[in-house]
């Protein structure tokens, strides 16, 4: 597992991002409800660690989380460990204790049991899924080859959802091969799939190459660009034995979020200081395609409630939306926050 104690950025980097969200109350340096607010019962945060370029908002929100009080913040593991199913049941081990992950696969971990708990939502769409020339539309990916990452990876969940809805099976109706991330993508531009879901900005990066072409992109295409892509979770102790930290660190996350909006250029440099190295044309180009700031607009139970139906039809879940919801989400802290930053 990769581990490391992340730099701080400069005075004058954290700053620039303050003006640029407003006013320092309006970022949340001074506030009335801060000062009211008991500090985190743990200093110690640990977050997870993913290459996509829509989770930039987790590294931005790196100083603001240490304006919240947590002194050591550390960021773990990699695309494939700490995302989907596989990232809940790590996040559940305790390996990290609060991070963004697609809804799709938080509903089934919730279905299957695993101790998490969804705290609100935080991300809209950013998923393109490319198919082979030939291929215009989801209903053509019947009896096709697919790469991605694993079972209970997104690009599995989120395509056997979509596929679903126009009536594919995609237990038997798809062709599934399993690769590591930049190995699907590799696949696909070698032609040895016929589709590829792609995170930013590899998106760009095919369209730019003009590989393949685009059936389907979940930041325009409805139902999809209705309801949000990332929720944020906790490990379901961790928020037990913590909940002032936790609501610190929601705070944290949507801000970042909104900072990555206003200043695209500072989420691409805390994305890049994690040591990824993608094209920066693209990352930069990419980050200002990206839906933030827009957590106001969405529901997160809607999310998960839409999720859960359409992976029950396809027979991924057996519990009811309802109980779903019941039994793994808390938007207490969710809802205090939108009031507290006036949404």
């Amino acid at each position: 597992m990769y581990t490391r104690r992340v730099d701080r950025w400069s005075r004058r980097q954290f700053l620039r991002a303050a003006a640029i969200a407003g006013s320092s109350a309006a970022f949340g340096l001074q506030s009335n409800v801060h000062g009211a607010e008991a500090p985190p019962e743990t200093t110690r945060l640990r977050l997870h660690k993913t290459s996509s370029l829509c989770n930039a908002s987790l590294y931005v929100a790196e100083e603001l989380l240490r304006a919240e009080g947590f002194t050591e913040i550390q960021y773990f593991g990699n695309q494939e460990t700490t995302t989907g199913v596989p990232g809940a049941r790590a996040m559940a081990a305790g390996e990290f204790d609060i991070g963004q992950n697609f809804a799709a696969p938080l509903v089934m971990a919730l279905d299957m049991g695993i101790p998490i708990v969804l705290l609100g939502g935080i991300h809209v769409g950013c998923f393109e899924l490319f198919a082979s020339d030939g291929i215009r539309s989801v209903g053509d990916l019947k009896g096709k080859t697919i790469a991605m990452p694993g079972v209970g990876s997104i690009p599995h969940t989120f395509i056997s959802s979509i596929a679903t809805s126009v009536g594919i099976d995609p237990r038997k109706d798809i062709k599934w091969i399993e690769r590591p991330y930049a190995e699907s993508k590799s696949m696909f531009v070698d032609g040895k799939a016929n589709a590829f879901l792609a995170f930013p900005p590899d998106g760009l990066d095919l369209r730019t190459r003009r590989i393949g072409n685009v059936i389907l992109t979940s930041v325009l295409d409805r139902p999809w660009s209705q309801y949000f892509c990332c929720v944020v979770a906790a490990n379901r102790e961790f928020v037990r034995k913590n909940p002032v930290a936790a609501k610190r660190a929601l705070r944290a996350l949507i801000k970042a979020n909104e900072i990555c909006a206003s200043d695209p250029d500072l989420a691409v440099r805390a994305y890049m200081k994690q040591g990824f190295k993608p094209n920066p044309d693209f990352a930069h180009q990419a980050i200002k395609e990206l839906p933030f700031g827009r957590w106001r607009d969405y529901n997160p139970e809607e999310t998960v409630r839409f999720y859960a139906l359409r992976l029950r039809e396809a027979e991924m879940v057996k519990n009811s939306p309802q109980k779903i919801i019941a039994q793994g989400t808390d938007w207490r802290i969710w809802n205090e926050l939108k009031k507290e930053l006036k949404a």
